[in-house]
C-alpha cells in the first residue's frame, strides 16, 4: 500500500503530470496546463493506472526506481525522527551519572554503546571500539548495559554494574566479552576471581535495586530510539545499528565533532 501511495505521489507530481500531458492528454482533455493533483476525476485517474501498468511492463526499473525512492523517503522520516528523539534525551544519554566510561572521560565526541554481553556482534566489536579510542583519542564511549537475550544475559549486566562500584567495570567486560557466552553464576564467579574483584561484595551488589533500575532506564532508553537489536551506537545525532566497520566509526565521530 506505501508503494501505490509512493507511486501516486510520484505520478502526481507537477513532473510527472507535465510528462502525462504529452503522453495521455486526453486525460484531462485539451486543458493548456496541468490540473493540480488530487483534481483528477475518477476517469482521469483510471487512465493514470492505466499509464503507470504500461509503463512497470514495459520497463521493470520504473518498480526498482519506486522502490527505491520509498526506502529513502522511509530512511529520511525515520532518520529525522530519530534526530529528534536524540535530543529530547539529551544528557540521559550521554552524562547519566555513575555510567561506565572508557576512553578519554573528557572527550569532546562521545560513542554511547547499547549492547548484551552475549550478542556475538557485540563480541565481534569489542577489538573495533578498542581500535576507534586508540586512534581518536578524543572519543569518550559510554556502555549502555541492554540485556535482551535472555536471564543469562541479565545476569551479566547485573555484575558488570556490580563490578563498576569496586572500579572494575572494564576488567570485567573485557573478560566477559572475550570468554563463552553461556553465563552462569559459576562462570562468572571464575572471571570475577580472575580479574581480582571481591566476589562477596560482587553478589551484594548484584542486588541492589539500584542496578536493576539502571538496566531498566537503559531498556527504556532503546525503545524510545526504538533499537532492533545490538549493538547499537548512538554518535551526535545519529544511531548505527549493528556490527559497523572502524570506517563507519571515525567517519560518524568527525561527523559529530564538525557539527559542535
Amino acid at each position: 500500500m506505501r508503494l501505490v501511495r509512493t507511486l501516486c505521489r510520484m505520478l502526481c507530481g507537477p513532473a510527472l503530470v507535465a510528462a502525462m500531458l504529452a503522453v495521455a492528454p486526453s486525460a484531462w482533455g485539451q486543458a493548456t496546463s496541468a490540473p493540480p493533483a488530487g483534481s483528477f476525476s475518477a476517469g482521469q485517474r483510471q487512465e493514470i493506472i492505466a499509464i503507470i501498468r504500461e509503463a512497470l511492463r514495459s520497463d521493470a526499473s520504473l518498480l526498482r526506481d519506486a522502490i527505491a525512492a520509498l526506502q529513502e523517503d522511509e530512511a529520511r522520516q525515520k532518520s529525522g525522527a530519530t534526530r529528534g528523539v536524540i535530543a529530547e534525551l539529551g544528557q540521559a544519554l550521554t552524562r547519566t551519572p555513575g555510567d561506565p566510561v572508557a576512553g578519554n572521560p573528557k572527550g569532546d565526541v562521545t560513542v554511547v554503546e547499547f549492547y548484551d554481553v552475549r550478542c556475538p556482534y557485540c563480541r565481534r566489536m569489542v577489538p573495533v571500539i578498542a581500535e576507534l579510542i586508540r586512534r581518536d583519542p578524543g572519543v569518550r564511549v559510554v556502555y549502555k548495559d541492554f540485556p535482551i537475550l535472555g536471564p543469562a544475559s541479565t545476569l551479566g549486566a547485573r555484575a558488570l554494574l556490580a563490578a563498576h562500584k569496586q572500579g572494575g567495570y572494564l576488567k570485567l567486560h573485557t573478560a566477559l566479552m572475550t570468554g563463552a557466552p553461556n553465563l552462569d553464576q559459576d562462570a562468572l564467579r571464575g572471571m570475577a576471581d580472575r580479574v581480582g574483584l571481591d566476589w562477596d561484595r560482587l553478589q551484594r551488589d548484584m542486588g541492589d535495586p539500584d542496578i536493576m533500575g539502571r538496566i531498566n532506564a537503559n531498556l527504556a532508553l532503546g525503545r524510545r530510539l526504538d533499537l532492533q537489536g545490538t549493538p547499537a551506537y548512538v554518535i551526535g545525532e545519529h544511531v548505527l545499528p549493528g556490527a559497523v566497520d572502524l570506517s563507519d566509526l571515525l567517519a560518524a565521530v568527525a561527523a559529530a565533532r564538525s557539527a559542535r
